[in-house]
């Protein structure tokens, strides 16, 4: 398969551009497992490891063209086996006339594929992408961020702070603010995704990711929203990225397309 490769800087920003054009709580309820912010958040990966799979929502946000819009995605995740399948719904065109149907992405260790691509990639067909070739390490690319390996830049937190307390869908979780450090998280990282983070590492714009992110009692990640910076023709292109997770332990059934089924041309841009 040939997909077209881009520059250094903003490339990953291209591809997902490309993308759219085709109250108090007791002790017991604390939030806060551990009491020290930074290790409850470079713990975030380790922990969902433990706890399996989840359901996950994913919206991103980015301007493109003088616009802002989102694409969102559902699905699950399977946090021991690192695969997810999610449904990336696009935003219509700037007009409003155009509908685009969902993109089918499944996320598996090293590797994103997709089906329903356009770009001239035939319907019954799945585009493979080799993430540790991404300048983003599909943080961004796919227009939806692997919520493995979103948990693992965590390990990279620096400056962290917590915030305090909040609902979120119910659930009472402790709300944590810092940096990730790319270049860190890929030095420590799983051996899954470290490829992933390295890359990434070479092909931000800046190694320092904020980030705002929400465990439960248990410490599991609930949420988190990193923003990501591009340098792009000369300017700086902001991509913000939120992962939800919740519905702990259900099932997450993930089967990867045999050699057949992948598109072996060349995407159009």
């Amino acid at each position: 398969m040939v997909v077209q490769r881009y520059g250094r800087r903003g490339g990953a920003l291209a591809v997902a551009a490309a993308l759219m054009a085709g109250g108090c709580a007791g002790p017991e309820d604390d939030p806060r497992p551990g009491g020290d912010p930074t290790r409850t958040v470079r713990d975030a990966a380790a922990v969902l490891t433990r706890a399996g799979s989840a359901k996950a929502s994913t919206s991103m946000e980015m301007a493109t063209g003088g616009t802002r819009v989102t694409i969102r995605g559902e699905g699950g995740y399977d946090f021991r086996r690192r695969t997810g399948r999610l449904q990336v719904v696009l935003p219509k065109d700037a007009a409003g006339t155009d509908e685009h149907r969902p993109i089918t992405e499944l996320l598996a260790p090293g590797a994103l594929y997709m089906k329903n691509r356009g770009a001239g990639v035939p319907a019954d067909k799945w585009v493979r992408v080799d993430t540790t070739t991404l300048d983003d390490g599909n943080l961004v690319t796919g227009g939806a961020t692997d919520p493995a390996v979103a948990a693992e830049l965590l390990r990279g937190a620096q400056q962290v702070t917590y915030v305090g307390q909040v609902d979120l869908a119910g659930v009472k979780v402790g709300h944590y603010r810092g940096v990730a450090d790319l270049a860190a998280a890929a030095r420590v990282a799983s051996p899954q995704v470290r490829g992933a983070l390295a890359a990434a590492a070479k092909g931000f714009a800046k190694d320092a990711v904020p980030f705002d992110a929400y465990f439960d009692a248990e410490g599991r990640l609930r949420k988190v929203r990193h923003q990501f910076s591009f340098a792009n023709q000369g300017r700086t292109t902001a991509v913000a990225s939120t992962t939800l997770l919740y519905a702990f332990g259900t099932p997450v059934d993930v089967r990867l397309p045999g050699r057949a089924d992948l598109y072996a041309g060349k995407i159009k841009v």
